[in-house]
């Protein structure tokens, strides 16, 4: 098994970095710990590793999950009655280091059971246990400083949201303390997959580039091979949650072979 080179902020540079000499989207699946059982769940992420995801957004289950749709709700609340705790959640990313997992993973929670943890408590552990970062819908940069003092010391990544509502006063904001990337949530809802991403799009992406320097990554409503393909060119990264997550019901193996095909999508024949 080949060790780690890079961790926390250094390896999410180096994952941008491959993806873009590969002139390509990063591809970050999301999945929660716990669905439909916990040892699913980290065959499902080791088989996502597998075929060649770039990082992954460990999901850290919630009783209230406000930014996410039913798919997800339901999966983290079955995670919930599977026993689930975010100390279990840090456990499987050891595990999964364990089982030669090299790709960033960055933990994916609401704020209150990092509180519950403790900032410094949670971070510590979670850069142990080889996590590389945070990403917490629910964490305006206003009330960041203890994640973010915390994340420094580590060099770890704290990730910020923009959505197609963002003021220009809020990208300024989040384009000063974000760390690791920006995550763009590309419609004004909850997460789900959709038919079709916003007409408006593209001029919301550029709208943000004028003022950040951080890499983009975009969720919320991304599901299809086509919608992955238009994430070339457009953003550095993209997120897939609640399609793989319905993969999930069925065991790890649907997961793989999902993730596979969305990774094809966006490889680049150069």
């Amino acid at each position: 098994m080949t060790a780690r080179t890079h961790f926390g902020l250094a390896a999410i540079a180096a994952m941008f970095a491959r993806s873009r000499a590969e002139g390509r989207a990063a591809f970050l699946p999301y999945f929660p710990i716990g669905y439909p059982d916990y040892e699913t769940s980290l065959d499902a992420i080791a088989g996502m590793a597998e075929v060649g995801a770039d990082g992954f957004e460990i999901g850290v289950p919630f009783s209230d999950p406000l930014a996410d749709g039913p798919t997800i709700q339901a999966a983290t609340q079955t995670a919930l009655e599977n026993g689930v705790t975010p100390r279990r959640c840090l456990q499987a990313v050891d595990s999964l280091r364990e089982r030669g997992v090299q790709q960033p993973m960055l933990m994916m929670s609401y704020l209150n059971p990092l509180l519950a943890y403790g900032a410094d408590a949670f971070v510590r552990d979670a850069q142990a246990a080889g996590a590389d970062g945070l990403i917490v819908p629910d964490l305006p940069p206003e009330e960041a400083a203890p994640f973010a003092d915390a994340c420094r010391r580590a060099g770890l990544a704290l990730v910020f949201f923009l959505a197609p509502t963002s003021s220009p006063e809020r990208i300024a904001r989040v384009a000063s303390e974000a760390t690791g990337f920006i995550y763009v949530v590309s419609i004004t809802g909850v997460t789900g997959a959709r038919a079709e991403l916003p007409a408006d799009l593209a001029e919301f992406i550029k709208r943000v580039r004028a003022v950040v320097k951080q890499p983009l990554v975009l969720g919320f409503g991304i599901s299809t091979l086509e919608q992955a393909r238009m994430m070339n060119g457009l953003v550095e990264g993209f997120i897939v949650g609640s399609a793989l997550v319905k993969a999930g019901k069925e065991g790890a193996e649907p997961v793989r072979a999902l993730a596979a095909q969305l990774r094809a999508a966006v490889q680049n024949e150069r």
